[in-house]
């Protein structure tokens, strides 16, 4: 029975100092959720008040690697993966991206002076909206969901783009078989087995090939 508990007391001791080391170092504390906000490039455009102060050290905290910058900038910078910046009015103005595809996961802060202009921040496309005073809770729970929205947009816009194209591979591809249909007076399948042969000793799409037929149909005449 001591043979047994020793065994299991080895084993155990065994498991967790492989949890300690990844790739023979000590393993980074932490949850995962913290994790995945270290390195990240966050670019803070506020007044370095009180508020300020805390919503960098919260971000410094959570190990992003923060710039900070103010006055804010005629254009908002877009190099960074997350941007926080105060809402004003013209801010819509100095996106760079708009309109069009966001280039970094924007935060809206509100300084809470008055009303909150609604229609101001709709212009704005922003992924997230933090409030002052800020506190860990917000600043945490802002980024994870801005990030979030950011990356998920993205996501659909790359299918989006892909379903796009697929689209127009499939009229290309229904406009070259009627042109060869038409001019070598073959049949569907043939024009099809056609365009699918010429793709293969190429070694291009198929979608290029129905292109290229069309265009030089369209060159001569």
């Amino acid at each position: 029975m001591q043979e047994t508990i020793d065994i299991a007391r080895f084993t155990r001791d065994r498991q967790g100092a492989g949890a300690k080391k990844e790739g023979g170092r000590d393993a980074p504390s932490g949850p995962p959720s913290s994790r995945s906000f270290w390195n990240l490039k966050v670019a803070v455009i506020v007044d370095r008040n009180d508020d300020g102060e805390r919503l960098i050290r919260e971000l410094q905290r959570l190990r992003c690697d923060v710039h900070h910058e103010w006055p804010m900038p005629s254009q908002i910078p877009a190099q960074y993966d997350v941007v926080f910046c105060v809402l004003s009015p013209d801010l819509p103005q100095r996106l760079p991206w708009i309109p069009g595809e966001p280039a970094s996961a924007l935060v809206v802060i509100d300084p809470g002076a008055g009303m909150l202009d609604l229609n101001l921040l709709h212009n704005c496309a922003a992924h997230g909206v933090l409030h002052y005073p800020v506190t860990s809770r917000s600043v945490q729970s802002t980024l994870a969901l801005a990030r979030g929205h950011f990356l998920y947009e993205r996501r659909l816009r790359g299918r989006i783009e892909k379903l796009d194209e697929s689209l127009r591979t499939m009229r290309s591809v229904e406009r070259a078989k009627s042109l060869l249909m038409r001019l070598k007076n073959v049949s569907e399948e043939e024009a099809y087995n056609y365009l699918r042969r010429q793709a293969m000793e190429r070694r291009v799409t198929i979608g290029a090939v129905a292109t290229a037929i069309i265009d030089s149909y369209e060159l001569l005449g």
